[in-house]
C-alpha cells in the first residue's frame, strides 16, 4: 500500500473519533463533568504528544531555529483566525452547556463559524499524522492514539452544545462527518506536500503544528473541563499526561 493512502488511512482513523464522539454527545445524555474530565484527559495526552513526538523531533531535525519560529508562528496563526472566529459566534465551540446557546442567538453566521472552527481545530493534528510518516517511517502511533483520545471529548462536548443550541442533526454530523473526511486529506498533504522539502521546513511545519494544538488547547479545551471539573482538572490532565508519556517511551 502507498506511504500516502497509509497517511489518509491512519488520518481517518484519528478524525473519526471526531464523529464517534459527536454520536454519543448527541444520543446519548452524558453527564457534562464526565465529558470535562475526559476533555482534561485528551488535554493531557495531546500535551505529552506534541512535547516528546512533535518538538523533540523538529528540534533534533531541523535545531533550534527553526523549532522555536515555527512553534510561535503556529500558536499566531491559531489566536489570530480563534480570535476572528469568536466574532462570529464559535468562541464555544467546544463547550457541552447552554454556552452555544446563547451564542447562537447573536451570531448569524454561528453555524458556518463552528464549522470552519472545528476544521482549525482538527487541521493540524491530521497534517502531523502525514509528517511523520515522511522518509518511509512508520506512522507515530503515540501521535494517532493522542489525537483519537482528545478527539472523542471534543466531538462529544461540540455536539452536546451544538444540540442545546438548536442545530440540526444532519447539521451536527455533516460537519463532523466531513472534518472525518478532511482529516485523512489533511494527513495525506501533511505527508505528500512536505516529502520534498529540507529538514528545516519539515521541522518548522511540525512545530508550527505543534504550537497550533497547544494554543488551541489552551484555549478552548482547559476552559471546558475546567468548567464543570473544576479542582480536578490538573490532576485527571497529568494522568493523561502520563499516558501518552509512556506509549512514547514503550513506542521507542
Amino acid at each position: 500500500m502507498p506511504i500516502w493512502l497509509q497517511a489518509g488511512l491512519w488520518g481517518w482513523l484519528a478524525g473519526g473519533a471526531l464523529l464517534i464522539g459527536a454520536t454519543t454527545g448527541y444520543f446519548l445524555k452524558v453527564p457534562s463533568r464526565f465529558i470535562a474530565a475526559i476533555m482534561a484527559f485528551g488535554s493531557g495526552v495531546l500535551i505529552s504528544a506534541l512535547s516528546f513526538e512533535l518538538m523533540d523531533k523538529a528540534y533534533k531535525q531541523g535545531g533550534f531555529n527553526a523549532t522555536a519560529l515555527g512553534f510561535v508562528t503556529g500558536a499566531i496563526i491559531y489566536t489570530l483566525a480563534n480570535r476572528t472566529l469568536a466574532r462570529y459566534g464559535a468562541k464555544h465551540r467546544k463547550r457541552s452547556g447552554q454556552q452555544q446557546a446563547k451564542e447562537a442567538q447573536t451570531a448569524a453566521n454561528g453555524g458556518a463559524a463552528i464549522a470552519v472552527g472545528a476544521l482549525l481545530d482538527g487541521i493540524p493534528e491530521s497534517i502531523v499524522i502525514g509528517l511523520s510518516m515522511l522518509g518511509g517511517s512508520k506512522v507515530s502511533l503515540v501521535a494517532v492514539i493522542a489525537i483519537f483520545l482528545s478527539n472523542i471529548p471534543e466531538g462529544m462536548s461540540s455536539a452536546a452544545g451544538m444540540k442545546k443550541a438548536g442545530r440540526s442533526k444532519l447539521y451536527i454530523f455533516a460537519i463532523w462527518g466531513g472534518i472525518t473526511l478532511i482529516s485523512g486529506v489533511a494527513a495525506i498533504t501533511g505527508y505528500g506536500v512536505f516529502n520534498v522539502f529540507s529538514n528545516e521546513v519539515i521541522a518548522a511545519t511540525m512545530a508550527v503544528a505543534a504550537g497550533a494544538i497547544l494554543a488551541m488547547i489552551a484555549d478552548t479545551m482547559i476552559p471546558e473541563a475546567f468548567e464543570n471539573a473544576h479542582d480536578w482538572t490538573g490532576l485527571i490532565t497529568v494522568l493523561g499526561f502520563l499516558t501518552a508519556f509512556m506509549l512514547t517511551k514503550l513506542g521507542g
